[in-house]
């Protein structure tokens, strides 16, 4: 059975810093017909959970700790039995939302992760938040990336605990070196590739945000 990924929309809002904001996320669920790993399960977890079905939640992993990304994500992880990954980097995040809860395990620069025969590689790529994460799964050409590259260029750094220089280095470094034919799966919005996001690296860097 060949490995699928799927993707599911989910709607709510995203706070920090004083502010509020509505905001779709993409969750995205990576398996075959009997086990599949969930990235991101954001604000509705029926619907994340109706598109699981009967299949069973190897692992929930999370890019990074931004309340739209993980309020809902302690309750999926419990509802379908699964340990919950975050990089430690972003612990100050998670507290915020969840002071009594602790994450199941931690992230690291090169962890693998597995299911269904297909392995994923995390990439430490910090700037939008320090415990940035994205996966790489080398078989299937595919990047989760998170917020930290999107369609467009790199995810915001104008809040708190965030950095324009480090998001870029963390992408011309760890990203950027990815094959030009990698598809790039992104944490808000429409999918791209490395290669069509490369060439405007000097653009963001003029740019400045």
């Amino acid at each position: 059975m060949s490995v699928s990924v799927e993707n599911v929309v989910t709607s709510g809002t995203f706070s920090l810093d004083g502010g509020t904001w509505e905001v779709d996320n993409n969750v995205w669920i990576i398996g075959d017909e009997n086990e599949v790993m969930v990235i991101d399960p954001a604000h509705d977890v029926a619907k994340i959970r109706e598109a699981v079905g009967e299949r069973e939640v190897m692992a929930v992993l999370l890019t990074h700790g931004h309340d739209d990304h993980i309020r809902a994500a302690a309750q999926f992880s419990d509802e379908v039995d699964a340990p919950l990954f975050l990089n430690p980097e972003d612990q100050m995040l998670w507290d915020a939302v969840y002071p009594e809860r602790e994450i199941d395990a931690e992230i690291h620069e090169g962890d693998s992760f597995t299911v269904a025969g297909t392995s994923f590689t995390a990439l430490h790529t910090p700037g939008h938040s320090p415990g940035s994460t994205c996966f790489y799964a080398e078989d299937l050409g595919v990047l989760f990336s998170g917020d930290t590259l999107f369609n467009g260029g790199p995810g915001a750094t104008g809040r708190s605990y965030s950095s324009f220089e480090t998001i870029i280095e963390s992408i011309r470094t760890k990203l950027l070196t990815l094959p030009a034919d990698t598809v790039v799966n992104t944490g808000h919005g429409d999918s791209t590739s490395i290669g069509a996001e490369a060439p405007h690296l000097q653009e963001w860097i003029d740019r400045g945000h």
